[in-house]
């Protein structure tokens, strides 16, 4: 997904994916893990040029395992300023508010 443009037209974001810098099998797992994480980030993306949503709808969405993957590639996607907190929230499906993140404009 390098330099290619997403249903929005903004470029997707490759930064490393963290590792522990003390353990080999950390760092080989981020590698490992490098290519389906791009996919997955613009996977997010464009499901958010869609409308806003919260962590959960994106899940539920794309339905990717485990859960915590898709977070951490919003969260990537938030720290490269492609997507925000709307200021609103929704209830989850056990009836917690949480976030409602958009695609910034």
């Amino acid at each position: 997904m390098d330099d290619q443009l997403s249903m929005c037209g903004t470029p997707d974001p490759v930064p490393a994916l963290p590792y522990q810098p003390h353990s080999k099998t950390s760092r080989e797992a981020a590698k490992a893990a490098a290519p389906r994480a791009v996919t997955h980030r613009a996977l997010v993306f464009d499901l958010l040029c869609l409308g806003g949503l919260i962590d959960e709808e994106i899940q539920t969405a794309l339905n990717v395992q485990p859960p915590g993957a898709l977070r951490a590639r919003r969260v990537e996607l938030v720290k490269a300023g492609l997507v925000r907190d709307s200021g609103k929230t929704r209830l989850t499906s056990n009836g917690r508010a949480a976030t409602v993140w958009e695609v910034v404009k």
